[in-house]
């Protein structure tokens, strides 16, 4: 009978172990666990980008093709082809300000190329790339707004913004008095703007380019306010994906190919 229940046991502690391995992801398992993710990429012949589908200028859903289009969306194609020339195909997830790095660590996306700010506080959860695209914070308002700065943030004041996102943060500690609404996403920051249930929306200033290009009765005022650096992100401990980001990205601004892509978006 003792070997019996002892039997039980170890045949009880070998499943259970066996049920954890096999929850840890499916076909996922090898991503970011197992195999290291530059490795499993080769491997797939596949890259999955994590990237915004709400952000005209860097990466916004057509809705006549139902592709992603913008600034993000080009750079991550040329990296792709930098790295590995024919033999990976980049493909795309949609993300938001809250969701990026969730869907990064738990093996959803292999790198986030979404509007990403680098923060000390961030690199705690991820790791990143050197700075692809310098922008800062700013306001933008509706043409004749009584709001001209962040000065004029004072108590009575609506500022939106987006879950998640540095901006939120950053907007409180600077203009303590206004009061900040929250949103999912830009979409939903801009249609809120555009209705009239704040004085101002806050984000970096190449999102809100994007903004008042698609409807010029709104401006940014203002100037910038804080620094805005954008990285790659990717699931800490994967130094050599971001070294090999990191080689591709330098020989695409030596060769002018990031110019060239940054120009076609931003104009400002």
């Amino acid at each position: 009978m003792f070997k019996a229940k002892n039997f039980m046991k170890l045949a009880l502690v070998s499943i259970t172990a066996a049920s954890l391995l096999a929850g840890c992801g499916g076909d996922k398992d090898s991503k970011g666990n197992s195999k290291d993710v530059f490795a499993q990429i080769k491997e797939d012949k596949k890259i999955v980008f994590g990237v915004k589908h709400d952000t005209r200028l860097f990466g916004l859903k057509n809705p006549s093709t139902g592709d992603v289009e913008g600034f993000d969306i080009d750079l991550s194609k040329a990296l792709t082809e930098e790295m590995f020339g024919d033999d990976v195909k980049p493909e795309y997830i949609e993300v938001t300000s809250k969701t990026r790095v969730g869907l990064l660590n738990n093996g959803k996306v292999d790198a986030v190329v979404a509007t990403m700010t680098i923060n000390e506080e961030r690199k705690k959860e991820v790791d990143f790339t050197d700075v692809y695209f310098d922008a800062g914070q700013s306001l933008l308002v509706k043409k004749g707004s009584k709001v001209k700065s962040i000065e004029d943030l004072k108590k009575g004041t609506k500022v939106l913004a987006v879950k998640g996102s540095t901006s939120a943060i950053n907007i409180r500690e600077k203009a303590p008095e206004t009061t900040v609404l929250e949103f999912e996403n830009y979409a939903e920051a801009f249609t809120a703007l555009k209705s009239g249930k704040g004085d101002a929306l806050t984000t970096d200033d190449a999102i809100l380019y994007g903004m008042a290009e698609e409807d010029p009765s709104f401006e940014l005022v203002g100037g910038t306010f804080t620094e805005e650096p954008y990285g790659i992100a990717v699931k800490k401990g994967n130094k050599e994906l971001v070294d090999e980001l990191n080689k591709a990205l330098k020989s695409l601004k030596d060769s002018g190919k990031y110019d060239e892509i940054k120009d076609k978006w931003i104009k400002n």
